[in-house]
């Protein structure tokens, strides 16, 4: 039998303290956030990785349909992190992924806030943070990451979002399983020094796209246009709008509908 998606990474080395010290392997799951709450509940430990080949029902922010096809990144982390720091999580996502990309394909993505990874514009991984919350205790939270490795971009005609991957990028095949442990090595680093106090807000702010830039947001029912003038100390988007206020805007509230250059190519 050839060898897994999660034996290849392991043979590569992992060297992690949190993240991965158990990992499960799936050739086909209906969601890897799903199988990780669910872990949760059974009280795994904290760094537990769910990978997937492929989603039957898988899903992005705000419930959207995530495409799963084979031969792409899909897997969800499970951790107990503290209520200050479960605020910083996608953004600590975020760059994780951007690190490992640019670590194996040499590849510079960019963010679109708060939860988009772009090359050249394009959504090339999305990111999902949930979490189970009892007054001031988090009771677990879970990222996911999906990363289009080598997707066949005809498949997504009709997609609201542009798509792009990994090899249609660098225009060869990149390597699952080293993305995989560099993802998982950048995940461990950054969330051990998040619970040390150290917040990836700083990498995070000066790899979005989003900044400086002309936006629609839909919140609930309104539709705002405005410039992105700004994101707070916790990642809350600043849009300045025409008459000159400026809202604050979380990630559960809005969605960036149109993003429109200033200056440049998005």
């Amino acid at each position: 039998m050839p060898s897994n998606l999660v034996s290849l990474a392991l043979r590569r080395g992992l060297y992690t303290r949190v993240v991965g010290r158990r990992i499960l392997y799936f050739r086909e799951l209906e969601s890897t956030m799903d199988q990780a709450a669910k872990e949760a509940g059974n009280g795994a430990q904290e760094g537990t990785v769910v990978v997937a080949e492929t989603q039957s029902s898988s899903r992005g922010r705000q419930g959207r349909a995530w495409v799963s096809r084979p031969g792409n990144l899909y897997c969800s982390v499970l951790l107990y992190p503290t209520l200050d720091a479960l605020q910083f999580l996608s953004s600590l996502a975020g760059v994780a992924v951007a690190r490992a990309i640019r670590r194996v394909t040499g590849l510079q993505p960019r963010l679109k806030w708060p939860n988009d990874v772009l090359l050249d514009g394009r959504k090339a991984a999305g990111i999902l943070v949930e979490s189970a919350v009892e007054g001031q205790e988090v009771k677990h939270a879970v990222v996911g990451v999906g990363v289009n490795v080598d997707l066949d971009l005809a498949e997504l005609e009709g997609l609201p979002v542009a798509a792009t991957s990994l090899r249609e990028a660098t225009g060869g095949e990149v390597a699952r399983d080293e993305l995989l442990v560099r993802l998982l090595e950048e995940l461990d680093g950054l969330y051990r020094g998040l619970m040390s106090g150290q917040t990836p807000m700083g990498e995070w702010k000066g790899l979005l796209d989003t900044l400086g830039r002309e936006v629609a947001v839909a919140s609930g029912q309104e539709r705002y246009e405005g410039l992105a003038v700004g994101v707070d100390s916790t990642g809350n988007l600043r849009v300045k709008l025409q008459d000159g206020k400026i809202l604050t805007l979380s990630a559960e509230e809005v969605t960036v509908l149109g993003v429109g250059p200033l200056t440049g190519a998005v």
